[in-house]
C-alpha cells in the first residue's frame, strides 16, 4: 500500500508515523522547518501509550512521489481548492483521498440519496472549486477523534483518542476502506469503517460549529466557556438549532447536547483550533463550520437565528484577518 499524506502536520505526521509501523509505504508532504526536521530526524511520536519515531520519507515535491493508492489529507479544509498542482501528482485513475476534515465535507451530498442527493454547498465548494480538483468519486470520509499538536519541527504530541472513523459517501463497506482500516490498525490506531459516516461528522460538528467560533470571539478555554452561564446557554441553542438541520437532512446523531457539554467541559482548558489559529494569524476555517450550517438550513427552511447571529460576528472577524494577513 502507498500512501501520500498531503499536509503532515500534527495529525497528518502522526497518521503517516503509525502507516510506516505498519508497513506501508509512506511520503510526508510538508514544508519549512518540520519538513527539515522530519528529513533528518524522522517524525518524533510523544504520547501517553509510548513514544516512538517513524523514519519516513518526507519532502515538499509530490511530483517525486509519483501516483499513490491513498492521499491522506491534512491539509484545513479552506486550503483544498488551491491544492490541484500539489494532489494532481499523487493520482491515478483508482487513488482514494481521504478528507481529515473538520466541519461539513465537500461531497456531503454525493451519493446521498433523496432530493438533495448530487447538491452542491455553495459555502464549501464554492462555484465547483473544490469538485473539480478532489473528485466526490475519490473520497472517503474521516472524522478524526484524536488530539495531536507540533511540539516542534518534527516532534509530534499525541494528546488523546487513537480512533479515525471513515466511510463512504454511498454508505458501502467497501474493500478500499477496509483496506486502509487494517493498515491503520496494524499502525496501532482505531480505524472503524462507518456506512452512517455522516452521523459522526454531525456529532463532531455539535462542538466545532459552537465552540470553535464563540472561542475566537471570547478568547476562552472550552471549560470557561461550559462554566459561564450565558455563553453555555448560546452553546445549548447552538447545538440545537443544529441538530434541528441534521435531522431536516435525515440524520439523528445519537447524542444529547448535555452529554455533549458535558464532554468538553471535561476537555478543560484546551484553546480550540480556531482559537490557535487566530492567536497565530492564520485563516479561520469557519465556512464548513459554522457557514455550510447556515445554508443548510436555508436549503431546508429550518430557523437557526442564533447560528446566523454567530456567523455573522465571526464572519467579520475572519474578514478583518484576511484583510489583516
Amino acid at each position: 500500500m502507498k500512501v501520500a499524506v498531503l499536509g503532515a502536520g500534527a495529525i497528518g505526521a502522526y497518521v503517516g508515523a503509525a502507516l510506516h509501523r505498519a508497513g506501508a509505504d509512506v511520503h510526508l508532504v510538508a514544508r519549512g522547518p518540520h519538513l527539515a526536521a522530519m528529513r533528518q530526524h524522522g517524525v518524533q511520536v510523544r504520547s501517553p501509550r509510548g513514544d516512538f519515531t517513524a523514519q519516513v520519507h518526507a519532502t515538499d515535491d509530490p511530483s517525486g512521489i509519483g501516483p499513490v493508492d491513498y492521499v491522506f489529507l491534512g491539509l484545513k479544509a479552506n486550503s483544498y481548492a488551491a491544492c490541484g498542482p500539489l494532489i494532481e501528482p499523487l493520482l491515478h485513475s483508482s487513488t482514494a483521498v481521504i478528507a481529515a476534515q473538520n466541519g461539513i465535507p465537500w461531497w456531503y451530498f454525493h451519493r446521498h440519496g433523496g432530493p438533495h442527493d448530487g447538491q452542491r454547498i455553495e459555502s464549501v465548494d464554492p462555484g465547483g472549486a473544490v469538485s473539480a480538483v478532489l473528485a466526490p468519486e475519490r473520497a472517503i470520509g474521516c472524522v478524526v477523534y484524536a488530539a495531536t499538536e507540533l511540539e516542534g519541527p518534527g516532534v509530534v504530541r499525541h494528546l488523546e483518542g487513537t480512533r479515525f472513523s471513515i466511510g463512504e459517501p454511498d454508505r458501502s463497506v467497501s474493500d478500499r476502506c477496509l483496506a486502509f482500516s487494517q493498515a491503520m490498525h496494524a499502525g496501532g490506531l482505531k480505524c472503524p469503517v462507518e456506512p452512517e459516516l455522516r452521523g459522526d461528522i454531525w456529532i463532531k460538528l455539535l462542538g466545532n460549529i459552537s465552540f470553535n467560533p464563540i472561542s475566537a470571539l471570547s478568547r476562552a478555554t472550552m471549560r470557561q466557556m461550559c462554566l459561564h452561564g450565558g455563553t453555555r446557554r448560546v452553546i445549548e441553542i447552538m447545538m440545537t438549532e443544529t441538530l434541528a438541520v441534521a435531522g431536516a437532512l435525515g440524520c439523528r446523531p445519537d447524542i444529547s447536547v448535555e452529554r455533549r457539554l458535558a464532554g468538553a467541559e471535561r476537555v478543560g482548558d484546551h484553546r480550540t483550533s480556531t482559537l490557535q489559529d487566530l492567536e497565530r494569524g492564520k485563516p479561520l476555517e469557519l465556512d464548513v463550520l459554522l457557514a455550510a450550517v447556515v445554508e443548510l438550513a436555508e436549503i431546508t427552511g429550518v430557523p437557526v437565528p442564533t447560528l446566523r447571529t454567530v456567523h455573522a460576528i465571526s464572519d467579520l472577524l475572519a474578514d478583518r484577518m484576511r484583510s489583516a494577513a
